[in-house]
């Protein structure tokens, strides 16, 4: 077992050991999991540079990561159903997900238990550490993961770093900076601040041809004194332009041991004696939200659902959030929190099925080798519209060589949640976020989360009592509910004050010239786009703009204004007529609100939206007045913006 000890450093009643239904109290545990992997097994050999890392005279590549783990006092109370999550940048957010607790997004080491909904449904629930890049500190869990020296590295390679700030700005943390608040990883100190081969390169759209900037005008800089840990440039980096760091590190991880520590730590959480679920657990359950969603793309594309002692790790997944992309999780000085288009992450398949990519000629699916390996477990997939928005989430249900819907296989199910944006949507309205993001509209107020939770209760049952969830709901263009972002726009353009997009200036997936290291996971940041966009789609829209191809919340089904998931650049950001990728926009609508006769009126039809989701399964029935709650909130905000407006 890779797992070779638990290190436990802290231990205590959980929630002050409050009593959650039938499940009672729950015990908090975090520690350290130490690893020693066998780089040559079968199971392993996917994972970049793992061979060329130093092995202790066992033979084995040892390291170790953070993990925290919630267990029921009385583990006959438990349901028998794990749900390990990846850790979003090092952050415990299940019960954020699933629990309805606030949605805070600077790292925190408390867990706030919200609802209980995990534990009232008898849910153990574990966090395991795999991002290498994490500082080290409690509030968020990380990795230790095995380094190359210089020697073994063989092939020069770059990382690449992507930076389009939202005003001028003089200087930048040698980090991913797409994350704002939740980022703050580890600096990534380049190998020779001097380096004449390093590079740094402009431009104004995603498809222009960069300009690389002179080596004079920018240069690696100590912000501490303690190491070069950021780029300054010389006139300062101009809001809304994209920029691309090119550079070699001082250190060379190995990436893709996360992927190992994560899977190791779920199959040692089930199968040994010496785990804190030992005769509790009978089932695993994957979950990751956006990066980590990817992540799980990434896991399942390397068919990496089967541990040391060839055993199925896990039986089911729900990937949220993640659109049709993976990520830099396995291959040299990969970034895991990097998003940017393109990247290593925008490479076919994108689908689960076997397609034929136009391109490269290759017929592959995300889930070959998981099939191959017999080891394919239940997945549900969910997204959000801003996942459609910018341009991926598409390609997972398209057949990319005839641009035709693409069915999906008997053990998946797929759902967008309808005119939502990438995180839960939240009161009150605002257009700037922490991240430094200025929206030309609200953000998108839509909160989505007692769908999510259903579509875990729906997994759960399929997995553990054979009752399969509902149908899939995404667009379709053979139904006329997926459309183009180009139709989606010109059918909005007469809802008053809705700020739209310019069509010519969405990101498209390209297929990407990676050189000719890529199938070794060292490859080169892709230098150009080869060949025409792949199509996509995003869902149509009502009359009021509000989307038809996917589950509707109660409060989108019964709207008070519109909802996307897209939200233009505000024009003091630069970068005139993009989106910001993760966000998405709320217009209130006053007449449309005042057209009920009151706020019952209105209420008592979100309860049979509510109801009729319930009958469907695509909501619980625990959640109606949940809904309810969520919409009458919602519905006071829209009247109090719209008077203010009305007023001015």
């Amino acid at each position: 077992m890779p797992v070779v000890r638990l290190e436990i450093t802290h231990s205590e009643s959980f929630d002050d050991g409050r009593e959650f239904g039938s499940t009672g109290a729950y015990q908090r545990i975090d520690g350290i999991a130490h690893y020693a992997v066998d780089p040559n097994h079968p199971a392993n050999t996917d994972i970049t540079d793992l061979h060329l890392a130093n092995r202790q005279p066992d033979g084995l590549v040892h390291f170790n990561g953070d993990f925290t783990v919630l267990v029921p006092v009385d583990g006959a109370k438990a349901s028998g159903a794990l749900l390990v999550e990846v850790p979003n940048r090092g952050n415990r957010g299940a019960t954020r997900s699933f629990n309805q607790a606030p949605f805070v997004l600077t790292p925190t080491n408390d867990i706030d238990a919200g609802d209980g909904f995990l534990m009232r449904h008898g849910w153990c629930v574990a966090w395991v550490g795999w991002q290498w890049d994490m500082p080290q500190c409690e509030e968020r869990l990380g990795l230790r993961a095995p380094m190359l020296d210089a020697n073994a590295r063989g092939a020069a390679s770059d990382m690449h770093l992507r930076i389009q700030p939202d005003a001028l700005t003089k200087s930048f943390t040698l980090t991913d900076h797409h994350v704002g608040a939740i980022g703050h990883h580890a600096p990534i100190t380049p190998a020779d601040a001097h380096d004449t081969a390093a590079r740094l390169m402009v431009r104004d759209h995603l498809l222009d041809t960069p300009t690389t900037i002179a080596r004079g005008a920018w240069s690696f800089t100590q912000s501490d004194g303690d190491g070069y840990d950021s780029v300054e440039l010389e006139d300062g980096f101009e809001a809304g332009r994209i920029y691309d760091l090119l550079y070699t590190p001082l250190q060379c991880p190995v990436v893709g041991a996360g992927l190992l520590a994560y899977r190791e730590f779920a199959a040692f959480a089930r199968h040994d004696p010496a785990s804190p679920f030992a005769g509790i657990a009978t089932h695993t359950f994957g979950h990751g939200i956006s990066q980590c969603g990817r992540f799980l793309r990434t896991l399942m594309h390397l068919g990496l659902n089967i541990d040391e002692s060839g055993r199925q790790v896990f039986d089911g997944l729900q990937v949220h959030i993640a659109g049709a992309r993976r990520g830099e999780f396995n291959h040299r000085f990969g970034q895991p929190s990097v998003q940017p288009t393109p990247s290593f992450g925008h490479l076919f398949p994108f689908a689960d099925e076997p397609h034929s990519d136009p391109h490269s000629g290759v017929r592959a699916g995300l889930l070959d080798t998981l099939r191959e390996r017999k080891v394919m477990p239940k997945v549900v997939y969910t997204d959000s519209s801003s996942e459609y928005w910018r341009g991926d989430a598409g390609l997972s249900h398209t057949d990319v060589g005839t641009d035709a819907d693409a069915e999906l296989p008997y053990d998946v199910r797929r759902y967008l949640f309808a005119s939502t944006q990438h995180g839960p949507g939240l009161l009150p309205y605002a257009d700037q976020s922490i991240f430094g993001s200025h929206g030309a509209n609200h953000f998108n107020a839509i909160d989505y989360r007692p769908l999510i939770r259903s579509s875990l209760e729906r997994l759960r049952q399929w997995v553990m009592d054979g009752k399969p969830p509902p149908a899939s709901v995404y667009p379709r263009r053979a139904d006329g509910t997926g459309v183009s972002r180009s139709e989606a726009i010109i059918a909005m353009t007469h809802i008053t004050g809705l700020a739209l997009p310019n069509p010519e200036r969405l990101s498209n997936i390209h297929p990407l010239n990676l050189g000719a290291h890529s199938g070794s996971g060292i490859g080169q940041f892709p230098a150009e786009f080869i060949g025409d966009a792949y199509a996509t789609v995003v869902s149509a829209v009502d009359a009021h703009g509000n989307e038809i191809g996917g589950v509707q919340m109660p409060d989108v089904t019964v709207p008070i204004g519109v909802h996307t998931g897209f939200n233009p650049r505000h024009a003091d950001s630069g970068g005139t007529g993009q989106i910001l990728e993760y966000v998405g926009s709320t217009v209130p609508n006053g007449p449309l609100a005042r057209s009920y006769a009151s706020r019952d009126a209105y209420l008592e039809q979100i309860r049979a939206a509510a109801e009729r989701l319930v009958a469907t399964d695509y909501l619980l029935a625990e959640d109606v007045a949940l809904c309810d709650a969520i919409a009458g909130e919602r519905y006071d905000a829209a009247l109090a913006a719209t008077a203010a407006e009305d007023t001015q």
